[in-house]
């Protein structure tokens, strides 16, 4: 028998996975979900939402599914990898959790591969958007969405609106590459011009100097990628080096215009055209509800597109512990899981069985004064939206 040090330590070491406890047997009737997130630091929004998310779920469905109480555990990983993969092990040995979630960013997401695949327990990606991240382990299952299946769309609408011409500006990180690299490869296959290409530093941005460089190239539009909660600051700044004056237009994944903090961006927001897989003011009956439920137990709290995340990767668990009769064992649930579909607040998804990636609609929104707050009103629905790295890697080009 292995001692729980032991374990861990063949777990930092990466040896083979018989170290580990497979995940708990289904005669367990409590199951535990470790939901790890940067609930302090400079991404303490993103894992504000994806809690509030997870936990309105449960709210709103009870806490039983097929015999089994569900229990939250909830760690701060601070936003750092080291941090992610110590909770996750720690969770695995000596909560016994039963799945792994949450996951802020993707050095974050990718830090319990490892954990994920030696213990077999399903790891619920409810945040992180680089394509590769479910490549990693088979035991990945992304319940928020990729970067390049929101900049595609973006490309394509831009096309079709006689924008020729723009000046890429991303994060330099992942999930920003995979944003530049995607809306490029559509927007030049089919007659686009890329003028320059700019990437931004992950920590501490000024965007100014880089919003120069973007006005000086006197592009019809700039697409952007951010990371969710520093939309506030580039908008400020993309007023204050008048780029809109100049003529040119922002056009962007949804992270830039978060429903988390759009109210506090003001004027400069107005306009903003970004495509992404949810808004709060997405027009749907169970939306409605979504957002008064989240609203009333979060003290008024908008919800954003990480919140959905979370309160969609809990129907999947809870969906996947029905289909198996209260099988809680990892491979039985990850089996469940492939191929599932809901209507979810975001409007109709599932799971892609092969890539366990979800699919899902892809809305062109622009920002508008709704009633006294600004809001993301969309205006048109690229349906039924897959992965597109995988679906070109699929199809052979």
């Amino acid at each position: 028998m292995f001692t729980r040090r032991a374990i861990i330590a063949a777990l930092s070491a990466g040896v083979a996975m018989a170290t580990l406890p497979a995940g708990p047997s289904f005669a367990q009737d409590v199951f535990k979900v470790g939901l790890i997130l940067p609930m302090t630091g400079p991404f303490a929004s993103t894992g504000r939402q994806v809690e509030a998310g997870a936990r309105a779920y449960i709210a709103q469905h009870g806490d039983t599914v097929a015999g089994k109480k569900i229990e939250l555990v909830v760690r701060d990983d601070a936003g750092t990898a080291d941090q992610t993969r110590r909770i996750a092990q720690e969770l695995v040995v000596n909560e016994g959790a039963g799945a792994l979630a949450g996951f802020g960013l993707t050095p974050l997401a990718l830090a319990v591969g490892p954990v994920a695949t030696q213990a077999k327990v399903p790891a619920i990606v409810m945040a992180a958007a680089t394509s590769s991240i479910t490549e990693q382990s088979e035991f990945y299952v992304r319940s928020s969405g990729t970067l390049p299946q929101s900049a595609v769309p973006v490309a394509t609408w831009a096309l079709e609106n006689d924008i020729k011409k723009v000046v890429t500006l991303v994060s330099d990180y992942g999930p920003g590459i995979d944003a530049e690299t995607w809306f490029t490869r559509e927007f030049t296959g089919k007659g686009g011009e890329i003028v320059e290409a700019v990437r931004v530093p992950l920590q501490n941005p000024d965007f100014a100097p880089f919003l120069q460089r973007v006005r000086d190239a006197s592009p019809d539009a700039v697409f952007v990628f951010l990371p969710s909660g520093v939309g506030s600051l580039f908008m400020k700044q993309f007023a204050e080096r008048g780029l809109a004056d100049a003529g040119i237009k922002l056009i962007a994944t949804g992270d830039v215009t978060d429903d988390d903090i759009l109210n506090d961006m003001g004027q400069p927001a107005l306009g903003a055209i970004t495509g992404h897989f949810y808004a709060a003011a997405h027009d749907s009956p169970e939306n409605k509800a979504y957002v008064e439920a989240f609203k009333a137990a979060n003290k008024g709290m908008r919800p954003n597109f990480m919140s959905v995340g979370g309160y969609d990767g809990m129907h999947l668990i809870y969906a996947a512990i029905e289909a198996t009769k209260g099988d809680t064992g990892g491979e039985a649930l990850l089996e469940a899981m492939k191929g599932l579909s809901w209507t979810s607040p975001r409007g109709p998804i599932s799971i892609d069985p092969e890539t366990r990636d979800i699919v899902q609609n892809v809305y062109m929104r622009e920002v508008k004064e709704v009633d006294g707050e600004l809001q993301n009103v969309e205006f048109a629905t690229y349906e039924a939206v897959k992965d597109p790295v995988k679906a070109a890697a699929a199809s052979g080009n």
